[in-house]
């Protein structure tokens, strides 16, 4: 099997269904930004973490899979609440071991803790293409939402848990 097509280049591209769209059309945009997402949770995996943090993103690139596929297809896959709560339990066990935050972070520190960075920022404007898919489009999960919204917050926090670990602080901002 050949990997090019040919047929996009027009600047059109299929959905799951088989319609063909604009590559700008807002769900094209959307499960373009969360497979660039997967993309640089695959980079944050192949940074030394630790098993335990790779075991972890990796469930998270292969969630983010079944969810994208979803929304390529305009069907597929159910979003399952039970991944919003997993997401929520590694927020809560990772910022159990943080000194509490009392500034803003500013992104950056150790390679990974950056790139966790960069993945969250990434993340978060996934979210709001999602947003504008299901202003535009209707019908879109408010799981998918909340999902994304939990991501971007244990990304932050894994940076944290990354930085802290990596050199036994981060880099705030404290407004003169």
């Amino acid at each position: 099997m050949k990997i090019y097509t040919k047929t996009g280049d027009s600047g059109a591209t299929a959905l799951g269904n088989g319609e063909r769209v604009s590559k700008t059309h807002p769900r094209v945009e959307a499960y373009g930004a969360v497979d660039e997402l997967n993309a640089h949770l695959g980079l944050l995996r192949s940074q030394g973490i630790g098993e335990r943090r790779q075991s972890m993103l990796l469930k998270i690139q292969e969630m983010l899979m079944r969810y994208s596929a979803t929304v390529a297809c305009c069907k597929g896959y159910e979003m399952s609440e039970d991944d919003v709560a997993m997401l929520e339990r590694e927020v809560d066990a990772l910022q159990a071991e943080l000194p509490p935050q009392r500034y803003f972070v500013i992104p950056g520190g150790s390679a990974a803790a950056a790139q966790c960075h960069v993945a969250r920022c990434v993340c978060r404007r996934a979210e709001r293409l999602m947003v504008k898919l299901g202003e535009t489009s209707g019908g879109l999960s408010p799981t998918l939402l909340r999902l994304l919204n939990r991501l971007s917050d244990y990304l932050f926090v894994l940076s944290r848990s990354i930085q802290v670990e990596a050199q036994g602080t981060e880099q705030l901002w404290q407004p003169s």
